[in-house]
């Protein structure tokens, strides 16, 4: 398999870096739900932000790589056949999940760091706030983080439905294009 894309399939990077974001994003989700009905004695009510903070912040750094590598690879070509209201649903429904994750992604960097507090990555490096002195920044961060997810997860549901179908009703290769060629 190629590493870069080509007009017929995506590269062995193209793809793993969409799976492993794709895995982070729901088990970030799923992590979230989770945590925000702990109890102050649950002994994970102050490791799982820990967890969820750091995940985040790897995933930063993971769709600035991904969305780098997107702008200088070519995507392959959508399906013939597609009907043009598909081909434009398809390029919504991408530009959209982009910009929900930035947003998810900026907004729930700025609720830990409202207070001025770093965030720690595993213990391995801090990143510093760079927003301050927005007043009452941790609340409208935490609702746009909290929607913001929802949103996603909504519309990566769809995504999820959309290749399915092409997958099992329309019987052609979109799916396959992500999973690799021996698929």
């Amino acid at each position: 398999m190629r590493w870069r894309n080509d007009d017929e399939q995506y590269g062995w990077v193209s793809i793993a870096l969409h799976w492993i974001a794709a895995l982070a994003i729901v088990g970030l989700f799923a992590l979230g739900l989770w945590m925000t009905g702990l109890s102050y004695t649950d002994p994970w009510y102050n490791r799982a932000p820990d967890i969820h903070q750091s995940v985040g912040i790897l995933l930063i750094g993971l769709i600035v790589i991904r969305l780098a590598w997107r702008w200088t690879n070519p995507l392959p070509a959508l399906e013939p056949g597609m009907p043009p209201w598909e081909r434009l649903a398809a390029r919504a429904a991408h530009a959209t999940m982009y910009l929900l994750i930035v947003v998810v992604l900026a907004s729930g960097y700025l609720i830990p760091t409202a207070d001025g507090s770093w965030i720690s990555v595993f213990g391995w490096f801090s990143v510093p706030p760079v927003v301050l002195g927005i007043e009452r920044q941790e609340d409208w961060a935490g609702w746009v983080h909290y929607w913001g997810a929802w949103a996603l997860i909504g519309v990566a549901t769809l995504h999820t439905l959309a290749a399915l179908k092409h997958h099992f009703i329309e019987r052609d290769r979109t799916l396959r294009k992500m999973l690799g060629p021996r698929s």
